[in-house]
């Protein structure tokens, strides 16, 4: 009896010293990634482009003490909520409107902590090398989405070729809103976005705008093919967005900085060939 009783005891202790090493062993994996001295930042974003530059900032912000842990998003919704919820410090995905859109949809208290990229719209042409070149009557194509019009529409009032109605909110122009249209253009909004590549290749229009994710796809570098482009303080620049105050905080100003610092708007440029350029301030 007392042999059963010792082999139990020697279990017990066993499985004690067993649990002992466990609870040690789910602290250290916990602390895992952690650097000693290293002031942890946590940012949401989606998982192209945003948290490809992300990584590329990472070893820049350590040796700016910062360990920054990035958690990616498949949808649009899920990153604000997250932001509210305190589970992020900021969140890189969105572009103003939308944001904004949100703040105003959902009522979070966030502001825009400084603009990153934007990924531009172009205007490409077969026939004409500027923009002043397009003759009066000049045929525009644009996308069909309603999305897209007041974007299209502000970038040709910004480069001169039209002027919408006072007051009007940018964002949600439509042609309606032209008051001023000096070379009489006409707007073709026939096509889908996908589909304005093969358009402009075929030769259509005098000129046809597109978006930078299809003009890629399609071959196109607008940096060099365009004969112009969106600025670079379009609205639809993409920004690093974070609860009110704290735009303040140290960490979250060095992560807007080394974002826009050289290193990484080279990176930009050299990996998305003009579909997404940095802005710099």
């Amino acid at each position: 009896m007392k042999k059963w009783l010792s082999v139990l005891l020697s279990l017990a202790m066993a499985l004690v010293l067993a649990a002992c090493g466990t609870s040690e062993e789910k602290t250290e994996g916990g602390n895992a990634g952690k650097e000693d001295g290293l002031k942890k930042l946590v940012v949401g974003a989606s998982n192209v482009p945003h948290a490809e530059i992300l990584e590329e900032a990472k070893p820049l912000l350590k040796d700016k003490g910062i360990d920054l842990e990035i958690t990616t998003f498949q949808d649009y919704v899920l990153p604000n909520q997250a932001l509210e919820s305190g589970e992020l410090d900021a969140n890189y995905f969105q572009h103003i409107p939308y944001l904004n859109a949100q703040i105003k949809e959902n009522g979070y208290d966030f502001v825009n902590a400084g603009g990153i990229h934007i990924e531009p719209i172009g205007v490409y042409s077969k026939k004409y090398k500027s923009l002043d070149e397009l003759p009066e009557g000049a045929h525009i194509i644009v996308s069909n989405s309603v999305a897209d019009h007041g974007r299209i529409l502000t970038m040709l009032e910004n480069k001169g070729l039209i002027k919408l109605k006072e007051g009007v909110e940018k964002t949600e122009a439509t042609v309606d809103d032209i008051v001023e249209n000096p070379k009489k253009l006409n707007f073709d909004a026939e096509y889908e976005a996908s589909l304005l590549p093969q358009i402009y290749n075929n030769g259509e229009g005098d000129a046809v705008l597109i978006n930078s994710n299809y003009a890629i796809d399609a071959g196109l570098n607008p940096l060099e093919d365009s004969i112009a482009i969106e600025e670079s303080d379009s609205p639809y620049v993409n920004v690093i967005a974070v609860r009110k105050g704290d735009e303040n905080k140290e960490e979250i100003k060095t992560l807007v900085e080394v974002l826009r610092s050289k290193e990484i708007q080279d990176f930009i440029l050299e990996k998305y060939k003009g579909a997404v350029v940095p802005v710099s301030e």
